[in-house]
């Protein structure tokens, strides 16, 4: 695969940083945004507020004047405010849909213009296995990661003529600093619903993403592929 400038939001940490380190590791120019942790050496870090649409734009004008046009965009940054719906505040709501979905809407809309004239991208956005089964106690969460699959599934249709592909990465309980916030007896339930009886480890997760931003998955678009144990078979 040739080298490319990939950009990985929320990329300083978690299952972000995994990715970001194995398409390094690949010989790609790779930029991670980042927001309140600093990025890993090796990776040009870029400021910016996932949730406010134009920070997104101009670290995207950023990354593209430091290592040239995005090509691959891992559309990774999230957050999660849970609760139960009837308590949930308005700000918890609109935090975590402005973080996970605009965030990865503003991102997407401002690296297709240059794919679309060079006619080659790839597009991956980081949704859960909640985005299709669904979390009490998480409608935010799996609002926002539902989101994300009809956004890459409508850009996938609108500019697979232009060469560029939309797929979607599902984990499921991965072992990151989110996932360390469960307490014990959250963790060996969904540990118990997991067909594999385990969690899954960042570069487990980073594989599957390596694959499907490549060239080798040049006729995958549209897809939602679970990393997650068999956690949501069926949904």
């Amino acid at each position: 695969m040739s080298a490319r400038s990939v950009l990985v939001t929320g990329g300083s940490s978690g299952i972000g940083l995994g990715i970001a380190q194995q398409l390094l590791a690949a010989g790609h120019r790779v930029a991670v945004t980042h927001h309140s942790t600093e990025p890993a050496p090796g990776l040009l870090g870029v400021k910016c507020d996932v949730a406010e649409p134009q920070s997104v734009r101009d670290a995207i004008t950023t990354v593209a004047a430091e290592q040239g046009s995005v090509e691959v965009l891992v559309a990774n940054a999230g957050i999660v405010r849970d609760g139960l719906l009837i308590r949930m505040p308005d700000h918890d709501w609109n935090d975590v849909i402005d973080t996970n979905l605009r965030g990865s809407w503003a991102a997407a809309q401002a690296v297709i213009p240059a794919m679309a004239k060079a006619r080659y991208g790839r597009l991956l956005f980081v949704s859960s296995v909640v985005g299709t089964s669904g979390s009490a106690g998480q409608a935010n969460y799996a609002a926002s990661k539902a989101g994300i699959i009809g956004l890459a599934r409508s850009i996938a249709r609108e500019y697979a003529p232009r060469g560029i592909t939309a797929n979607v990465l599902a984990p499921g309980l991965v072992d990151t600093a989110m996932a360390a916030a469960l307490t014990e007896a959250q963790r060996e339930e969904i540990i118990g619903r997991t067909p594999l009886r385990r969690t899954g480890t960042v570069a487990e997760v980073a594989a599957v993403a390596r694959f499907l931003v490549s060239d080798e998955a040049s006729y995958v678009t549209g897809a939602v592929v679970p990393v997650d144990g068999g956690l949501g078979m069926g949904s």
